[in-house]
């Protein structure tokens, strides 16, 4: 398969599939000199795994990372740097029921014709959800890569269903309540709105899906590569390489189409002796290049296509019309284990611009 790396000075590459022997990935380009451990990956693969309720999958993976390469010491050496965790908890019996009945919004009709059927279909195998475990190891060292410029990258649920955030809670919000909530979401009045949308979704052997924000706040302005490797361009590129992801926006996003110009405009002023907008409608790029501003990204997620109801598909062996219903352990909302996939992700993208743009070195000194 093409397709499996990203970035250009930091550059991931990911491999494994839902029900294969584990997933990795391998980043070449680190800086030489990062401090590193496992620890330090952990506790970024461990954000990613809600607390086994009835609003998340019963599949119960350890996921314990293991770093191969490029750490030595407890810094990374400047080589490549191979991480993995192993696929324990597989059961892939009913996935042969429907091995030839590809499951409605799933990409296994699509994989079937690309691969001529010799694909991994179990468990949704390379298009499944399960690799993003990859984005967020790669996301953890480009997290300590921009704590090294003082760039902090936060995201947090903002709509799950028809259940939409009531008010934008402050950075520090985000920063305490996010993660203290089974739904992501910083505001808990909200989130507790949302674990009933997804509950009743649940009991109807239905689904649904969101919204989440990412911010990265202290960012440099001067990030980007225009024209075609413009800063919003990667980002949203990377955000779409996340499955299940529909739609991607920044600042104001799609809501700018109604705006007039003066309204959507950020103003520019002097405070403290730097320059900034009075507003963010532009959400921190412009030109495809940062301007100083807090970043921000929103990326939608449609509903999770495994369902327990009946639906329409095709026996590929037959070519008949036949009916499915998917069985297995699925999320009936993926957008709360999404949340550390997408703060990782817009820390990887923001990393390798830094280092392109030489912000940061490619070797690092101690202290």
């Amino acid at each position: 398969m093409n397709g499996n790396s990203i970035g250009k000075a930091l550059v991931l590459t990911c491999f494994g599939e839902s029900h294969g022997a584990c997933v990795g990935a391998v980043i070449d380009g680190c800086p030489a000199g990062l401090p590193l451990t496992e620890r330090d990956i952990q506790a970024e693969v461990d954000k990613r795994r809600p607390g086994f309720t009835l609003l998340s999958t019963k599949r119960r993976e350890e996921d314990k990372v293991e770093i191969l390469s490029g750490v030595y010491r407890g810094y990374t050496t400047g080589a490549s740097i191979c991480m993995i965790v192993r696929n324990v908890d597989v059961k892939s019996e009913k996935y042969e029921e429907i091995r030839y009945k590809p499951r409605p919004g799933h990409a296994d009709y699509t994989a079937y014709v690309k691969y001529g059927g010799y694909n991994d279909y179990r468990g949704g195998g390379r298009f499944s959800g399960r690799i993003t475990v990859a984005y967020v190891m790669a996301g953890a060292i480009a997290k300590k890569l921009l704590s090294t410029i003082n760039v902090e990258v936060l995201a947090h649920t903002v709509q799950i269903g028809k259940v939409k955030i009531r008010r934008a809670p402050s950075y520090e919000e985000i920063r305490k309540n996010t993660y203290q909530s089974p739904v992501r979401c910083a505001d808990p009045e909200t989130a507790r709105l949302m674990e009933k949308e997804i509950l009743e979704a649940s009991r109807e052997g239905d689904s649904v899906g969101g919204i989440i924000e990412a911010v990265a706040l202290n960012l440099p302005a001067g990030l980007g590569e225009p024209i075609f490797d413009s800063l919003d361009a990667d980002i949203a590129r990377m955000m779409f390489n996340i499955p299940a992801v529909k739609g991607v926006e920044f600042g104001a996003g799609f809501q700018a189409a109604s705006m007039r110009g003066s309204e959507n405009n950020d103003q520019y002023v002097i405070r403290d002796g730097r320059i900034i907008t009075l507003t963010n409608n532009s959400g921190g790029v412009l030109g495809g290049i940062s301007n100083g501003m807090p970043l921000i990204v929103r990326v939608a997620f449609k509903p999770t296509p495994s369902i327990s109801k009946r639906q329409r598909t095709v026996d590929l062996k037959t070519m008949k019309e036949v009916e499915v219903e998917v069985a297995g352990r699925h999320d009936p909302c993926i957008v709360p284990r999404a949340v550390p996939v997408v703060e990782a992700c817009l820390a990887f993208v923001l990393a390798d611009h830094a280092v392109r743009s030489q912000r940061i070195p490619r070797v690092l000194k101690k202290g």
